[in-house]
């Protein structure tokens, strides 16, 4: 990968594309451990923001046994390039029971609150990233033809277009499985996500149009921001005729809500 891809890499993704290179033995020890470390610290983070304090913090709630495949993966973090931070010399898993009895359950389940059609969107993805499966491992067997397996570029890169495409997969079912689907009959009296919002500038008079979305939903080109961005926290639980204020770099701006839908 180039530097500007390593820097935007999720968690997931170099996790698929570790995973993907391990001999099948361990690859089933290590992957159910590493998919734990990647729920937990997120994964659509991205892995250059990953710090010490997170591998602490999560390493001490885990046995010495569960730490062991993550020091591999942290360093191979730190090997190709996705972090400059040395992670591995952080992991400090603890031998007492207190913490560790309940490891597994203390990882929050990951939960998104999505739209209907963003749902629908999201399976039709995940379908067409299914489908290009065979496709994929076509690629790899025919790179892998080439028995100069040292400098063969192309297998490289057909095994890292596979653990992306894994890794997409892999998110994709992840909030799938947890998504709660709002209701399309939700009452307009306050601001949710799924609303649509019209807003008027107090200064220029401008009229501006908003739909709060889930942050795996946004598509600020289409006007659909993540109830997470400073306007979306300003919005949510408002009411029509009230006014919001949004401090900007450039000042501060106030809209008044003229519409929700």
């Amino acid at each position: 990968m180039e530097n500007t891809s390593k820097q935007d890499a999720t968690l997931l993704e170099v996790a698929n594309s570790f995973l993907v290179n391990l001999p099948p033995e361990q690859k089933e020890k290590a992957q159910a451990e590493i998919y734990n470390l990647v729920r937990w610290l997120g994964v659509s983070r991205k892995a250059s923001s990953i710090t010490p304090p997170d591998i602490a913090d999560y390493t001490e709630r885990i046995t010495p046994s569960a730490a062991e495949p993550i020091r591999p993966f942290l360093n191979y973090i730190h090997r190709k390039g996705f972090t400059k931070v040395k992670l591995a010399s952080h992991v400090r898993a603890k031998r007492t029971a207190s913490k560790t009895a309940t490891a597994i359950q203390q990882i929050p389940k990951m939960q998104s609150t999505l739209s209907r059609g963003g749902h629908a969107k999201m399976e039709a993805d995940l379908t067409a990233l299914k489908s290009k499966r065979s496709e994929v491992l076509r690629e790899i067997r025919q790179a892998a033809a080439d028995k100069d397996f040292s400098e063969n570029a192309p297998l490289q890169a057909a095994r890292e277009h596979k653990s992306h495409l894994e890794g997409r997969i892999k998110e994709l079912e992840l909030i799938l499985n947890s998504a709660r689907v709002i209701s399309e009959t939700q009452d307009t009296l306050q601001i949710k996500i799924g609303n649509t919002v019209k807003l008027r500038d107090s200064a220029s008079g401008r009229e501006l149009r908003y739909t709060l979305a889930d942050p795996k939903e946004t598509n600020p080109a289409k006007g659909i921001i993540s109830i997470a961005s400073p306007i979306g926290k300003a919005l949510l639980h408002k009411q029509k005729g009230q006014t919001i204020s949004i401090t900007a770099p450039a000042g501060t701006f106030n809209y008044l809500i003229e519409d929700i839908q």
